[in-house]
């Protein structure tokens, strides 16, 4: 019998717990036959009775919460979840039940054909806003365009990962952390599952436009040092106009003499360049700032409790 470990990162998400067990139960029960399922949850930091929602509502399944200290964010959350997974495959899902549990089944199957990942694909994401739509799709293509490991547009982090992928991402030690451009880094042999992603029907999401903008911003930074490379090019392009044009008017100060117009394209040009160089060390203190978090190689979440409980 495969055991299938399933890992869910939660956050103060006690309102939509008992329709998720439910849904998930419904979804697993069909597939007890050559599985074991046991559940995994990564409570990260909830101040709300998300953890007696999740005893109450799991009390006739193999449960382990794990306790974080404190709300460290989603990707920590997930690298817990990662460290202590142990089932022969390892699935990732969000709480929020726009991870359909029926999908897991379509997982389940190009496993057992002989793909390691098998990584859910969003359909039409009608649920979202047109903004967060456009946004989203441009993020795919600067990302891809800018790092070595492109990424599957429109895939989240709801996939299937076989052990032996989760024993290779245990050995990446990053703390800023994009787990998923990860995933595309250690390889393995993947296969995408299309599916249409639901509204989220109780509670609210976490993630507003600012995190989604730093999510964004580490995966970019995290998997690429192109924006550094842009930026050279850009200055030595500046440099060449602002060699031309000052050989431009050495000419015309000796050929028609020196003339005191220009204070107005003078101010624009020194408020552009100045704004530029701020831009340029923006950047390279994003990196630097990188590295300042890898050096000083603090743990990516401290675990408070652990709770074991149901069905072995």
């Amino acid at each position: 019998m495969k055991i299938i470990t399933i890992i869910v990162p939660v956050f103060n998400e006690s309102e939509v717990i008992p329709d998720f067990a439910l849904a998930v139960k419904n979804a697993l029960g069909i597939l007890r036959e050559g599985y074991h399922f046991q559940y995994l949850f990564i409570d990260d930091g909830s101040t709300d009775d998300t953890v007696e929602k999740l005893v109450d509502s799991f009390h006739d399944e193999e449960i382990k919460i794990i306790r974080l200290s404190r709300n460290f964010g989603k990707e920590a959350a997930l690298s817990a979840g990662i460290d202590n997974a142990n089932g022969d495959a390892t699935v990732i899902m969000d709480v929020d039940l726009q991870d359909p549990p029926g999908i897991i089944s379509e997982f389940l199957k190009e496993w057992k054909f002989g793909y390691q990942v098998v990584y859910g694909v969003r359909g039409l994401r009608k649920e979202d806003s047109l903004t967060k739509r456009v946004s989203a799709g441009l993020f795919y293509r600067i990302f891809n365009a800018m790092s070595g490991i492109p990424i599957p547009e429109h895939a989240g982090d709801f996939r299937l990962l076989d052990k032996s992928v989760i024993i290779a991402l245990r050995g990446l030690p990053e703390r800023t952390r994009f787990t998923k451009g990860l995933y595309v880094w250690a390889g393995f042999k993947a296969k995408s599952v299309a599916y249409e992603r639901p509204s989220r029907k109780r509670g609210k999401t976490k993630w507003n436009y600012w995190r989604l903008w730093n999510l964004a911003l580490d995966g970019i930074l995290s998997f690429s040092h192109k924006p550094l490379r842009v930026f050279t090019y850009v200055g030595a392009m500046i440099s060449i106009m602002s060699f031309v044009y000052g050989v431009n008017t050495v000419v015309k100060a000796v050929v028609f003499g020196i003339e005191t117009k220009g204070y107005a394209s003078l101010m624009v040009a020194i408020t552009f360049l100045g704004g530029l160089q701020l831009l340029f060390l923006g950047v390279i203190g994003e990196y630097i700032g990188r590295i300042f978090v890898e050096a000083k190689s603090r743990p990516r979440y401290l675990i408070m409790e652990k709770i074991e409980s149901g069905e072995k």
